[in-house]
């Protein structure tokens, strides 16, 4: 483009008369949000940018690619030319420099298409509003609703249009050195710490000592590098360190408690596990199964859309560098916020409302998932204030990998090949940010963290990527995720050598040092290493498909990790000492002291209130809200969806998924999450977990007997003792747990720094733990859902009650926290899931729904509502442990129970199936629209299916389906 290329902004609105749905739906969250609004407002959507040929092409650009005509009205403005219209104040919403705009690369990319050559393209969104709102009220709109400071700016009532897209100054080359050798404690800690290393003293010392060795410093990238790899996030420190817990030292809690389960039960379908991306299992004579879930919690506590769109895209391509690359099937989603009702004034300093964290998280899934054609089938929200300022954000992908594309490897010689997006300044330390806690000024301070996502951009590499992967172009992949490439080709170059030309790495723009090209965690990357014989086909494939694709270097044998910019070399690292110099430290752990109270016995006319506070209570309430945004059709291969029955009201215990179009084989997918156990339990708490998990994926088809788990901690520091004992007992009961029932680990995450500092009060969030259910339908038509069917059918309960209510939410309401978490038997609860499976797989049941928050009377409530059929229960006739009193009965938490509907003529068999395990005839569907609730002889509540519905529905409406604003 020659250097008379016209600057221009090109504005668009809706015609006179044109529903402005944006507008309407900021104005709905402010009254919300408990924000003033003014008295109109309208939305303008815009991009500056250079044009070359003037004028006209702009026009035509307006016209042909950003307007529609039969909608919107648009004006060019040439550059610095004033934006403002009469009568009108305005706010403009504009990226901060560098930071990701995927809009802006389409409207490059299409305007090309359109032989029209644009550049410097930057897109933003002007609110208008009436001249006499105040400053104030359009700035606080702003600040609270419309835009993120760490990514974005304001411009109130700017004098000229928006500028063209900045070019970034270049940054020079200076190799840089850190003073590491002669350095005393106090400074070791201060360069971790100004430096966003997240290296402790012993870490820092041995890598001073390790470079005293060598006679030199390290230069700032090999430090860099060094922080990366071991951060607690790539390294699991924790985990795989040594713990003296009340006296018994446990030495690698990971290897010794889950991997030593998955080990010792050695189940023939597993076929890789803790080795690499995602786990791998047997599906059917074709193909295997890989399933990963991610967490991706402090950058969507700074910007959610950003942070837990990316962590959708990153958990995508952990699937994509799975083996030599499985092709996503399903997603899956489970998010923990504060509450969404939150007053503003109980929001810690520096943190966002967790209403709008909610929001925002929610659409970055929903955008990266569905753009992706990948359909998002199931997961679970748990709400806590301890999670107002730490949300947790879980993404899980399940895809499908050609047997004969398990195996992959890296030779020396090899081609170190990185396709997909540019690299820029997003991510950088991310690796190393999400290894400590969040504080009052992480917005500021760790602003450069925050990555922001292109799933087109991503869709484009997928595609490429698995045509290169079947015509054989390629021997090793992994994504570039955490730690950027200074992760990826250090972990595939660990047992070879590699050297790299980190100024043949695309960018973004100009100004990034050699450190941040390398440490960068830009999204939408994969490293490849190619066979040199390849080069010219798979560059080839990656042009013919549009994604970027560059040679940056090469697999040595030389064992060390080589770096070189511009000619000079940066970088020369032992792999050895990389991934095995780590220092192994002792943690201190201990047993929590808890203060616990008992609740009250529930009264008979207590029940029917009980019960609609129980289905409106946050964590048992309807997540239609965010279920509808989501494309769970996509693919063509959801069977069960997440939510089911006559009005799609009810919700699905798990989802099943047939992923080969014509074939009969599918899976299903189940979790397990209860954090409010875990304050009275931490080991009972993860039991619960895996047998909720397990309950899940079965009530939907699923098969116990072929099931895989997963595990993800999400905890608080464990520098603090009563966390790190907290989370031995979990890992404890991971073992016990996956033994008893069988199931195998076969993948993970942890996240352990979820603490939030305000000035010298630091506060964790619950002991957290995330178990993911991934069973076998050998047929679909064995899928089961849990709506109920036709009146006239009877209900059984399978399972015993017990009279425990810790944790429960029976006990919160009674505002107390109970004493116990109900126990879990692991005799009796694997031989109830087998029986439950059998009766499902002989086609004797017509319902089924597990027992989970709420109990028996919430699991009849959803299965009445969903399947608009009445039913009747009694409490009396169901099986019991000990003595429950009547609130116990109807609403304790006890493991391992289903609700079950059957024809009466197929009573007898399916109590045949059943005859193993506990179980009782406790009720049976009617024909009206009334819920009924009995304690023998005595009916304790009547309650009109339309108004448990209304509850269940309303607490999370934040669109006003079911209320007005």
């Amino acid at each position: 483009m020659n250097d008379g290329a016209l600057a221009a902004c090109i504005e668009t609105r809706l015609k006179p008369g044109g529903r402005d749905v944006l507008a309407a739906r900021v104005l709905h969250a402010a009254r919300e949000a408990g924000l003033q609004t003014p008295d109109g407002l309208q939305i303008r959507q815009g991009w500056s940018l250079r044009i070359a040929g003037g004028g006209p092409r702009a026009e035509l650009l307006a016209q042909r690619l950003l307007a529609d005509p039969v909608l919107h009205d648009w004006r060019v403005l040439e550059g610095g030319a004033s934006p403002a219209e009469p009568g009108l104040r305005r706010l403009e919403i504009v990226r901060r420099a560098g930071v990701m705009d995927p809009a802006a690369q389409s409207v490059v990319r299409a305007a090309a298409a359109l032989g029209l050559e644009v550049r410097d393209v930057r897109s933003w969104a002007a609110w208008l509003a009436p001249e006499s709102t105040p400053d104030e009220l359009l700035l606080t709109l702003g600040r609270e609703l419309l835009a993120n400071d760490v990514i974005e700016e304001l411009r109130l009532d700017p004098p000229a249009c928006v500028p063209p897209a900045p070019e970034l100054p270049g940054s020079g080359f200076s190799l840089g050195t850190v003073p590491l050798r002669e350095a005393d404690e106090a400074q070791l800690q201060a360069i971790s710490s100004d430096g966003c290393l997240a290296l402790d003293a012993a870490e820092m010392r041995a890598i001073a000592e390790h470079f005293r060795q060598l006679g030199r410093d390290p230069t700032d990238i090999e430090l860099e590098t060094l922080a990366q790899t071991w951060s607690e996030h790539c390294k699991h420190k924790t985990l795989t360190g040594l713990v003296d817990y009340e006296g018994e030292l446990h030495d690698n809690l990971l290897k010794s408690t889950i991997a030593r389960a998955t080990h010792e039960l050695e189940r023939e379908f597993c076929r890789s596990v803790f080795v690499d991306n995602a786990g791998v299992i047997d599906f059917d004579d074709e193909h295997l199964l890989t399933i990963k879930v991610e967490t991706h919690n402090h950058p969507s506590a700074l910007e959610p859309y950003g942070g837990a769109g990316t962590g959708m895209g990153g958990v995508l391509r952990d699937t994509l560098g799975t083996g030599l690359g499985a092709r996503p099937v399903a997603s899956t989603d489970v998010f923990c916020f504060g509450p969404h009702d939150l007053p503003a004034d109980q929001v810690p300093k520096g943190s966002l409302h967790p209403r709008r964290v909610m929001q925002g998280v929610v659409s970055g899934v929903r955008d990266y998932g569905n753009r992706m054609g990948i359909p998002t089938v199931g997961g679970a929200v748990c709400f806590d204030e301890r999670y107002t300022a730490n949300p947790l954000v879980y993404c899980g992908s399940i895809g499908i990998l050609p047997r004969d594309k398990l195996e992959k490897e890296v030779r020396p010689g090899d081609l170190i090949l990185v396709c997909g997006g540019a690299t820029g300044r997003d991510g950088i330390h991310g690796a190393t940010f999400s290894s400590l806690e969040l504080h009052d000024e992480s917005e500021t301070v760790s602003s450069g963290a925050v990555q922001i996502g292109n799933a087109i951009e991503e869709k484009r590499l997928m595609d490429a990527q698995l045509a290169a992967r079947d015509r054989g172009l390629y021997r090793g992949i992994t994504d570039c995720g955490a730690g950027g490439l200074s992760s990826a080709v250090g972990e595939m170059g660990e047992h070879t050598g590699a050297e790299v030309e980190l100024d043949r790495v695309p960018l973004k723009y100009h100004g990034l040092t050699y450190t941040e090209v390398w440490i960068s965690e830009a999204q939408e990357r994969m490293v490849l290493s190619v066979p040199p014989e390849h080069e010219a086909e798979i560059l080839a494939l990656f042009a013919s498909e549009d994604v970027p694709a560059t040679i940056i270097g090469r697999f040595t044998d030389s064992g060390r990790l080589v770096a070189h910019w511009d000619g000079t070399q940066v970088m020369d690292l032992s792999m050895a000492f990389m991934h095995d110099g780590l220092p192994r430290q002792t943690r201190r752990a201990t047993r929590r002291q808890r203060q616990l109270s008992d609740p009250r016995e529930l009264s008979p006319d207590e029940v029917g209130p009980t019960l609609l506070a129980l289905l409106a209570a946050p964590n048992v309430a309807s997540k239609a809200w965010i279920i509808r945004q989501y494309d769970h059709e996509v693919q063509g291969g959801s069977v069960i969806k997440p939510l089911v029955g006559v009005t799609r009201s009810g919700p699905s215990d798990g989802a099943v998924v047939a992923p080969v179009l014509g074939s009969a084989r599918a899976f299903s997918v189940g979790h397990g999450i209860n954090p409010k156990l875990g304050d009275v339990d931490p080991y009972r708490m993860t039991l619960h977990a895996i047998d909720e998990a397990l309950r899940n994926a079965v009530a939907v088809g699923g098969d116990p007997d072929r099931t895989a788990i997963l595990d993800n901690f999400s905890w608080g520091n464990c520098d603090k003792p009563d966390n790190l004992g907290d989370l031995v007992e979990s890992c404890l009961a991971c073992y016990d747990g996956a033994m008893a029932y069988r199931t195998p680990f076969v993948s993970g995450k942890d996240s352990l720094n979820n603490d939030y500092r305000v000035g010298g009060e630091s506060r964790s969030i619950p002991p957290t733990l995330l178990i993911t259910a991934l069973s076998m339908l050998d047929d679909v038509c064995q899928a089961a859902s849990m709506d109920l069917k036709a009146p006239g059918n009877l209900l059984l309960l399978v399972g015993e009650t017990g009279p425990e209510l810790g944790g429960s939410h029976l006990a919160g309401q009674l505002d107390a926290t109970g004493l116990e978490v109900p126990p879990v038997d692991l005799e009796l609860a694997p031989r109830i899931m087998r029986a439950v499976h059998a009766a499902l797989a002989a086609g004797l049941v017509r319902a089924c729904h597990d027992l989970s928050e709420g109990g028996l009377a919430v699991a009849a409530a959803e299965m009445a509502f969903a399947g608009g059929i009445g039913a009747r229960i009694d409490a009396a006739a169901i099986p019991v442990r000990g003595a429950p009193d009547l609130g116990r009965r109807l609403f304790a938490e006890s493991a391992s129970r289903f609700l079950l509907e059957v024809e009466p003529e197929q009573l007898g068999a399916l109590r045949q199936q059943l005859a193993d395990v506990p179980h009782a005839l406790v009720g049976q569907t009617r024909d009206d629209d009334q819920l009924e609730l009995l304690d023998g002889s005595q009916l304790v509540a009547r309650v009109a299916l339309s108004a448990l519905h209304l509850a269940h529905a309303c607490t999370h409406d934040l669109d006003g389906e079911y209320t007005t604003s």
